[in-house]
């Protein structure tokens, strides 16, 4: 089992993130701050992929995996304490495309691989949903979409280059990020 000391996020760790947002000067149209704020996005990922890692390697119970989960989620999707306001837009997309990946792995954790269509089918039809304004039934295809990645399953992004923007584009870019914290989880260090 898994030291009950151990942490997989903490607060510090987002609010270190949210500094270097905070001293930085974004353009999200320069590679740096594009970077930075992948980076952060791919940091929390990387920590869900952990838990998830550890409950299917029987390191973490059920319960202790969705706890790790539930307090990721509250550090990650707490409203931001930063003066600017397009940082402010800038953190809340990488929260956005961060709610699916927390929901899918909430998923899995409780249910483990859910529905049995191809990944790109459920990216398409959350965008059709979206398309109809049910972003309910959208999010719900992505998080199945998500225990899929999770359980190895390979999420083609030139799909996702197809996509309007929107919630569905936002919460597929956090996909992709949890995609490469399950085949690669190293720690992205946050004073790179």
């Amino acid at each position: 089992m898994v030291d009950p000391e151990e942490t997989f996020y903490t607060e510090e760790r987002w609010q270190n993130w949210l500094t270097r947002v905070e001293e930085e000067e974004l353009d999200p149209e320069n590679e740096d701050s594009a970077r930075l704020l992948l980076n952060l996005q791919d940091d929390a990922a990387i920590a869900v992929a952990k838990i998830v890692s550890a409950y299917e390697d029987d390191t973490l119970d059920e319960e202790r995996a969705l706890d790790e989960l539930e307090q990721i989620r509250e550090i990650v999707l707490s409203e931001p304490s930063l003066e600017d306001e397009e940082k402010l837009m800038l953190i809340d997309g990488v929260q956005t495309s961060l709610v699916c990946v927390f929901y899918a792995a909430e998923e899995y954790v409780n249910s483990g691989t859910v529905g049995d269509a191809p990944v790109d089918e459920y990216v398409l039809a959350a965008a059709d949903a979206e398309a109809e304004d049910d972003l309910d039934a959208a999010l719900g295809y992505l998080v199945q979409a998500g225990t899929h990645i999770i359980d190895g399953s390979e999420l083609d992004m030139s799909v996702a280059e197809e996509l309007e923007y929107g919630l569905v584009s936002e919460w597929v870019n956090g996909l992709d990020s949890l995609q490469s914290a399950m085949s690669d989880p190293e720690v992205v260090e946050d004073d790179e």
